[in-house]
């Protein structure tokens, strides 16, 4: 009788392959924080395989059972830097103080035109600001522009398809998120779409998000691209400012695409509901329409 044991089966393979996806997650994330700490090449030949393997706490035989080749495991790794969120959510990070810093001094002047157009500008102003300074300064961001920029160097196959659908995927979920918090906002204080331009806040999500892209990336070399100043007063504020380059061509796409809403009347209680609303904004409900 022979004393062999069967093979594993059942539950037993079920742990197998859920060690394996563990080990292959683990040694993603953590190729993932070398790429964002040393930059991105389409070869990613920089990368030790061996180093990533010992970060990750993995066993080699896991690894090379899985990837017998470094070229398998970079395949992976881009396939997975195309399809990261990271850049999204570091965004939103501080975005809470820096609304209620607009919102509180113009708190008692939502009751005229003046104050709301006010309103809308100091948070282009100050959003855009904030945008362009997370982006500039963020190594995920700069993977995540790298990954754009170098796709066109992939060969032509599965990989290439792969990347290509998962960044489509990763830009129109941005795209969503971005379009939600200007649809919200533009709801709140009373603006809508010009009708004769039969566009979408998708539309002028991707312009406004492709205008700061362009700074950003000419600010790497030259960081007084995205940090110079100008004082200016667009649209009839209030009152002048500092303005980023980025903040004027934002505010200049808002004013093509939004105009007030002629149906929506300035009731006192409209006045109070916004100011609800935007005390909810400041407390982080900008969040669920981040979220979409």
């Amino acid at each position: 009788m022979s004393s062999a044991l069967p093979p594993p089966s059942g539950v037993a393979r079920r742990r197998t392959r859920m060690a394996d996806a563990e080990m292959a997650a683990r040694m993603l994330a953590t190729a993932r924080a070398r790429v964002n700490a040393t930059g991105l090449t389409v070869s990613l030949e920089h990368l030790s395989f061996e180093e990533i393997i010992h970060d990750a706490g993995v066993t080699r035989s896991a690894v090379y059972r899985r990837w017998p080749h470094k070229d398998l495991f970079v395949a992976d790794l881009l396939r997975e830097l195309a399809s990261g969120t990271a850049p999204s959510a570091e965004s939103n990070a501080g975005m809470d103080d820096l609304l209620a810093e607009v919102v509180r001094p113009l708190r008692r002047r939502l009751g005229t035109e003046e104050g709301r157009l006010h309103l809308v500008t100091e948070l282009l102003r100050v959003g855009t600001a904030h945008d362009v300074a997370v982006m500039h300064g963020s190594r995920e961001w700069r993977t995540y522009l790298a990954l754009h920029a170098t796709f066109d160097g992939l060969a032509d196959g599965a990989l290439r398809d792969d990347v290509g659908a998962a960044l489509a995927a990763s830009e129109a979920g941005f795209v969503a998120r971005v379009a939600a918090v200007h649809r919200l906002v533009a709801g709140m204080v009373g603006y809508r779409l010009r009708p004769e331009l039969h566009a979408s806040f998708e539309l002028l999500a991707q312009l406004a998000g492709g205008l700061i892209r362009g700074l950003v990336l000419m600010g790497l070399p030259a960081p007084a691209v995205v940090q110079a100043t100008v004082r200016a007063r667009p649209l009839g504020a209030a009152a002048s400012a500092d303005w980023t380059a980025a903040g004027l061509g934002v505010v200049a796409l808002a004013q093509l695409f939004l105009e007030p809403d002629p149906d929506v009347e300035w009731t006192p209680a409209r006045v109070r509901a916004l100011g609800t609303a935007l005390d909810d904004l400041v407390q982080g409900g900008w969040r669920t329409a981040a979220a979409g």
